[in-house]
């Protein structure tokens, strides 16, 4: 019995100290990863041509066996003579270049950090676009933290500013921040059943005071200001501080509501601006969108005017990192289930 008791605790110090080497181990990697993270690479596909090429193996599949053979055969003289009537255009000078349509896509969480990629990626398509040029962003983010998805919002607003029209297709979801980035665009399309609106504002902070107060736990809180802090966690809350927290909320709504009156003039504001959120049909009968589509739908019909370019900058990932997005990934998809069960029915 003595002997399995020493054992076990040897066991136990072991493995506590295999644990905090490995804890140190991996603090100095993500130290060393973050000083050598590479400044990443712009990603440029044609969903155009991926589109034709789907296009014509469907195609090809139709035509029956025996016949497969005399259908290549013409495919690959008709696209023979695109490419010498191209050419000929060319040297007469007859080109005639389609505009292009970049398209770009944010999936944006809870803390908008989404927008470090974003940004890059506009500020690529500004120092190349020309007149006749646009943008199209497929847009899904369930809202989250007001300066990141205002610092989004502004990104879009370069766009615009540059005289690019933008469009905004929503095929899940574009609440609260996800609608202030989606309404800076010209026109916003959305699916049926893509989920709109939520122009309000929201803040939760539990409080443990009485907790403490009870196990004869102490906390002091010492601030310069008189609103330096209004609500917290571990003191006691007082009603003063409770009424100013509502007026910042009140004040951020009042922001969130101009802000969206300005990107839709047209929208009758006060009767949006509940924080409910509605389905694409009924978006559109409030005027919170333009158009009922699906992105797929949408670049389709766009294809035969634009030359599509997806665009897309990203940075290759250190294992440390793909660790532990991951995990924070994990959380935030549980914490998003559990919002999404409490506020929308299931279906």
């Amino acid at each position: 019995m003595g002997f399995t008791a020493e054992y076990g605790l040897f066991l136990a110090k072991s493995v506590t100290l295999v644990v905090a080497i490995l804890a140190v181990i991996i603090f100095i990697v993500m130290q060393r990863s973050k000083a050598k993270q590479s400044p990443g690479e712009l990603m440029i596909r044609e969903p155009g041509q991926e589109y034709e090429q789907l296009q014509q193996r469907l195609q090809e599949a139709l035509v029956l066996p025996a016949e497969q053979k005399q259908w290549r055969k013409a495919q690959k003289q008709i696209e023979k003579a695109r490419i010498k009537e191209e050419k000929e255009k060319a040297k007469s000078g007859q080109t005639i270049t389609k505009p292009v349509l970049f398209l770009l896509s944010f999936k944006g969480s809870m803390d908008a950090h989404e927008v470090e990629t974003l940004r890059k990626e506009v500020s690529a398509i500004l120092s190349v676009a020309k007149t006749g040029d646009e943008v199209l962003l497929k847009l899904e983010s369930p809202g989250g933290v007001v300066h990141g998805y205002g610092l989004a919002a502004s990104q879009l607003q370069r766009i615009r500013d540059q005289g690019l029209r933008l469009t905004a297709v929503i095929d899940k979801v574009a609440a609260s921040g996800g609608y202030m980035m989606a309404c800076v665009a010209n026109h916003i399309v959305a699916a049926p059943f893509s989920i709109i609106g939520s122009i309000g504002v929201v803040a939760q902070i539990p409080n443990i005071h009485r907790l403490l107060k009870k196990n004869d736990i102490d906390v002091e809180l010492h601030t310069a200001g008189q609103y330096k802090r209004t609500l917290t966690l571990l003191g006691e809350n007082s009603e003063e501080g409770r009424e100013k927290f509502r007026q910042d909320l009140d004040e951020t709504h009042q922001l969130f509501k101009s802000f969206v009156a300005e990107m839709r003039p047209s929208l009758d504001i006060e009767s949006v601006a509940t924080g409910e959120h509605w389905y694409g049909k009924q978006a559109l009968e409030k005027g919170l969108i333009d158009e009922i589509a699906t992105s797929d739908a949408f670049i389709i019909e766009k294809m035969p005017q634009f030359r599509l370019l997806s665009i897309s900058y990203t940075r290759r990932k250190t294992v440390v990192e793909r660790f532990t997005q991951s995990g924070a990934s994990a959380v935030e998809s549980a914490m998003t289930r559990l919002w999404q069960r409490g506020q929308k029915p299931l279906l």
